[in-house]
């Protein structure tokens, strides 16, 4: 099943059984508004903090996507979970009452990516028949830990991306509606971008190198898929992606889909550059992409959610911001 130098093709492939989107208010003002199986209109999640918040929301898109498949927690071998707080908090007290075994993830809005590969890997190689891939991320408790309190209302420059408030559930098994049929792990790609307020530009060199290894390992290109989907590389990022791949001799134009550009409408809703957040491309491929395929309008995407791999303290040192991103083949 090893295939090429970054990739893994599998024999067997394992499936997506089923899945879940919980998101807050603005996300379900969206275009995206009317795909997602939970709106909260609440931004606290009835808790006490934004991180609890947050938890909620985790705990809810895990518990639908089990209702959703049929499925109890003590079914799945194995959780896989993680979102961009500080020793991953939103997963841990989120996940704790479902006493799932599980591995705590920090792939920074790559996390979706990393989760479902591991789980994917994991369920491939006969370890488990069920695993559980969780992710999450909210406005207000990203901002707190990156950038600055709510109340300080600072202005945010034209490139920034918009934290989404949500959390994507995806249950992988052995039989289930949208196949697996491969991964291309990420390697970090540090391009020397500084500015926390431009994480497409930090991004885009991690996503248009796991491309081209991808495109490498696999013998394809674009033509070989109805989608390549990045997960919040924003107005920027895409076109520093477009660009970057184009020196490649790669034309993407035509086949890029950006959940962080998919699910705000920035003329209505202010988001500036688009979406962000761990909970960004997992909502998205959740409620808008995955029933695409399980229908058959798409036959083959190539989702590949991007990171940056920063904290607060390597940017208060002046550290530059690395980035990761992670793909999985998902088929029809």
């Amino acid at each position: 099943m090893i295939t090429g130098k970054q990739s893994i093709s599998f024999e067997n492939p394992p499936y997506i059984v089923n899945y879940a989107s919980i998101v807050g208010q603005k996300e379900g003002e969206g275009p995206l508004g009317n795909c997602f199986d939970v709106i909260e209109e609440d931004p606290m999640v009835g808790s006490p903090n934004w991180e609890q918040a947050e938890s909620a929301l985790q705990k809810k898109a895990a518990e639908t996507a089990l209702q959703k498949a049929g499925l109890k927690p003590k079914d799945m071998r194995y959780l896989f979970s993680g979102d961009l707080l500080g020793q991953i908090i939103a997963s841990s007290f989120g996940m704790l009452d479902l006493q799932i075994p599980m591995f705590g993830l920090y792939g920074a809005c790559s996390t979706a990516g990393e989760s479902l590969s591991l789980s994917a890997m994991t369920v491939a190689a006969g370890y488990a028949d069920y695993c559980l891939a969780v992710t999450s991320s909210h406005f207000a408790s990203a901002e707190k830990q990156f950038r600055y309190p709510l109340e300080y209302a600072s202005q945010r420059p034209l490139s920034t991306t918009w934290t989404v408030t949500g959390s994507g559930a995806f249950i992988v098994g052995k039989q289930g509606k949208v196949k697996i049929t491969g991964v291309t792990t990420g390697k970090m790609m540090d391009y020397g971008v500084k500015d926390s307020m431009n994480m497409g530009a930090a991004m885009a060199p991690a996503a248009a190198d796991t491309i081209c290894a991808h495109f490498k390992d696999f013998g394809r290109g674009p033509e070989d898929y109805d989608l390549i989907v990045t997960g919040d590389l924003g107005v920027v990022g895409r076109e520093l992606l477009l660009d970057l791949l184009k020196q490649k001799g790669f034309d993407l134009t035509e086949k890029h889909f950006d959940c962080g550009i998919a699910i705000f409408d920035d003329i209505t809703q202010d988001t500036h550059s688009g979406g962000s957040g761990c909970g960004c491309s997992a909502v998205t491929l959740a409620g808008y992409l995955l029933p695409k395929l399980e229908s058959g309008e798409l036959k083959r995407i190539f989702f590949m959610p991007t990171g940056a791999l920063l904290s607060t303290v390597s940017f208060n040192e002046g550290q530059s911001i690395p980035g990761i991103c992670h793909g999985v083949i998902l088929e029809h």
